[in-house]
C-alpha cells in the first residue's frame, strides 16, 4: 500500500489531466522510497522532504502526459535522477525510453530503479548530449524531454537535430516564457520547430507559475 505522499500524487494528478492506476501509484511508491534512500548517501535531487519530491519532481514531470504519444522512442536528456523520463515511462509504458546521463552515480541509480520497477524497453546511456550523439539511436526520436538542462536556445540546438519529422521536444520553462520564446525565435526557425502546445500551470503550494512548452519538428529530414 502506498503512503501519504503518494496519496497526494493520486489526489492532485487529475488536476493536470492525469489519472494514475493503482499499479502506477505502487511504482511511484517504490521509486520514491529508493530515491530517498539514495538521497541520504548522495545529493540526487537537492530536495529532502518527501512530499516536495512528489510535487516538484513526480507531479511536475507528469504535466505534459495528456499531450504525448503512447508509443515511439523517447530520449530524456540529462535525466539525473530520472525526471521526467521515468515518470513518463510509468504513465506511457508503450514508449521505448533512453535515459541519457553523464554522472556515473546517477547512472547507477537509474539502472537500479529500472530493475526495481521492472521497466521494459528502458535503457540508461552514460553520456552528454553535446558530445556523445553517436551513442544514441541512429533513426532519431519521436519524443525528447529536457528538464533543467540548459537555456531554451541551447536545448533546441542540442536536441532538435535528434528529433524525427513530426517529433516533439518537451521543455520545462520558468516564468519568463514570452521573453524566452521571443529571444529564440530564430533558433526555432533554423531547426524547423513550431510550438505544438503551451501548458501554463502552478504546482500545489507553489507561488510562481510555470510553463511547459511542447515543440514540434516540421516534416523535414
Amino acid at each position: 500500500m502506498y503512503q501519504n505522499e503518494i496519496r497526494v500524487l493520486r489526489e492532485k494528478s487529475p488536476d493536470y489531466g492525469v489519472e494514475l492506476s493503482e499499479e502506477q501509484l505502487g511504482l511511484f511508491q517504490i521509486y520514491l522510497d529508493e530515491l530517498c534512500a539514495w538521497n541520504r548517501r548522495m545529493n540526487l535531487t537537492g530536495l529532502s522532504h518527501r512530499e516536495r519530491m512528489v510535487l516538484e519532481l513526480f507531479l511536475d514531470s507528469l504535466v505534459p502526459v495528456p499531450h504525448l504519444m503512447e508509443t515511439g522512442r523517447l530520449l530524456d536528456v540529462g535525466s539525473g535522477a530520472g525526471f521526467p523520463g521515468i515518470p513518463l515511462k510509468i504513465c506511457k509504458p508503450g514508449i521505448n525510453a533512453h535515459l541519457l546521463e553523464a554522472n556515473a552515480k546517477k547512472v547507477s541509480f537509474l539502472k537500479q530503479v529500472i530493475r526495481l520497477l521492472n521497466l521494459e524497453e528502458t535503457e540508461v546511456i552514460r553520456g552528454r548530449i553535446e558530445k556523445d550523439v553517436d551513442s544514441l539511436h541512429p533513426d532519431r526520436y519521436h519524443l525528447i524531454t529536457a528538464r533543467a538542462l540548459a537555456p531554451v536556445g541551447q536545448t533546441i540546438a542540442w536536441c532538435a537535430p535528434l528529433l524525427r519529422p513530426g517529433g516533439h521536444l518537451v521543455s520545462f520553462i520558468g516564468g519568463r516564457i514570452e521573453d524566452e520564446l521571443k529571444e529564440n525565435r530564430q533558433v526555432m526557425e533554423e531547426h524547423g520547430l513550431t510550438i505544438y502546445k503551451r501548458i501554463p500551470y502552478a504546482l500545489p503550494g507553489g507561488a510562481s507559475e510555470r510553463t511547459t512548452i511542447i515543440f514540434e519538428r516540421r516534416g523535414i529530414s
